[in-house]
């Protein structure tokens, strides 16, 4: 049987691909960066394709060629430069299905979500249920999963915030500390997307994904940090109004492309928690410290959760420091270029010096555009270099300077190293 999953690169549609590789099923995935994806997991057929411009039946036509089911596992949190909802998760999802049965497809597995409570008409759920309802009025075979908070070896989104959140030191800060939260794990949810296929579980099924358990979100965060191998800390409540400007500027850095877990729907819909019924029985349900123990942490686990939220501070951090060192010298162009007078004419010089200062102040803003940080990271290592370079053969001196002026730049150099080594997300 040939299986096309819709997001097999993201946290829970790769754990679904790898179920069904070992269920013997041929399994093609849809992937932005082909190439990429088959390196990691050459053992799927993989077609390039963006969902976002994919939402005409015609579209879908030699995607689905050949597919008997499909699985929909792609989603995301929140409107950005990088995420359009109501394409990706509305329009090409009834898109689709209004291909499938011209196609030949026998069943669509919908990855969905809890679409009523808190935040039910923000466009990440809005646009969920949107979908949902099409695909049950469609006519088609259809099976709707709908998982709790989902753990798994593997970190991203919500469950990279509780291990960057589960490593603070000394204490554990937290907003809607008591909030109820339910937790399905990633193997889970690929035995019941498994199941599904197989027909175990029969066309219009509704089922929601959680263990029995319930967590508060300050209990599931203390789990994870005696996982991580962390002492025990008291936890904080952090008032909404102090989180509020945090979650403002996520929303911003959304708009610049980043996918930060701290915008303002998380926060809206952890507000009421994540409360799922528990799965039906004849569906495994691994609870929360059965999830985690089958997955013992190590040091890289721990290097992960600290660095997780140093991401945003450390993009920040040389973002200031480019536009600073370029805006600084504006301010006096002629003094700033006095360095460069005894090996060129004065007009020169200050030329010279606004063509570096425009140079650091680009770098420094196009680092905030997540699509274009890691040109701009290399591009910051290429010009410190060339920076280097330059002065220690014009005026080695300055080697010597109080100030320190090029004994600044190696710092700079490792902090953008640092960034390059933490900037992919998935």
């Amino acid at each position: 049987m040939n299986i096309l999953i819709l997001g097999a690169t993201g946290f829970i549609g790769s754990a679904v691909a790898a179920q069904l590789l070992k269920d013997g099923y041929t399994v093609t995935g849809l992937a932005r960066n082909p190439d990429r994806a088959c390196v990691r997991q050459s053992d799927i057929r993989w077609i390039s394709a963006d969902l976002e411009k994919m939402t005409n039946a015609t579209d879908w036509s030699s995607v689905l060629e050949g597919q008997q089911v499909v699985i929909n596992s792609a989603g995301a949190l929140q409107d950005s430069l990088s995420d359009d909802l109501a394409a990706t998760q509305q329009r090409a999802m009834i898109a689709l299905q209004q291909a499938a049965r011209p196609a030949g497809v026998k069943l669509i597995v919908q990855i969905s979500a809890r679409t009523d409570g808190a935040g039910s008409n923000l466009p990440f759920l809005a646009t969920k249920r949107a979908a949902d309802t099409a695909l049950a009025a469609s006519g088609l075979p259809y099976v709707i999963l709908r998982p709790s908070l989902v753990l798994g070896r593997n970190a991203h989104g919500g469950t990279a915030l509780l291990r960057a959140l589960a490593s603070f030191p000394l204490v554990v800060p937290l907003l809607h500390a008591d909030s109820t939260v339910n937790t399905v794990a990633a193997e889970d949810v690929a035995t019941a997307v498994s199941a599904a296929v197989s027909g175990t579980l029969p066309s219009g099924s509704d089922i929601e994904l959680a263990a029995e358990e319930r967590h508060t979100l300050a209990s599931l965060v203390k789990l994870h940090r005696a996982w991580l191998g962390l002492p025990d800390a008291r936890v904080v409540s952090i008032p909404p109004a102090i989180a509020r400007p945090v979650s403002w500027l996520a929303d911003i850095a959304g708009h610049l492309g980043w996918r930060s877990p701290l915008r303002s729907t998380a926060m809206i819909v952890m507000s009421e928690g994540v409360r799922i019924g528990p799965t039906p029985s004849g569906l495994p349900t691994l609870s929360a410290a059965e999830t985690l123990a089958a997955n013992p942490s190590g040091v890289q686990d721990l290097w992960f959760a600290r660095l997780y939220l140093l991401k945003a501070p450390v993009i920040a951090g040389l973002s200031l420091f480019w536009l600073l060192s370029g805006l600084i010298p504006l301010l006096a162009p002629t003094q700033a270029s006095a360095h460069f007078l005894p090996f060129m004419p004065a007009g020169a010089a200050v030329a010279l010096t606004l063509a570096t200062c425009l140079i650091d102040v680009a770098l420094g803003a196009a680092v905030l555009v997540r699509p274009l940080a890691k040109r701009a990271l290399l591009g910051m290592l290429g010009v410190s270099l060339a920076y280097l370079a330059g002065a220690s053969l014009l005026e080695p001196a300055l080697w010597l300077d109080p100030l320190g002026v090029l004994v600044k730049v190696l710092p700079s150099i490792l902090l953008t190293l640092v960034a390059l080594a933490i900037l992919d997300e998935r």
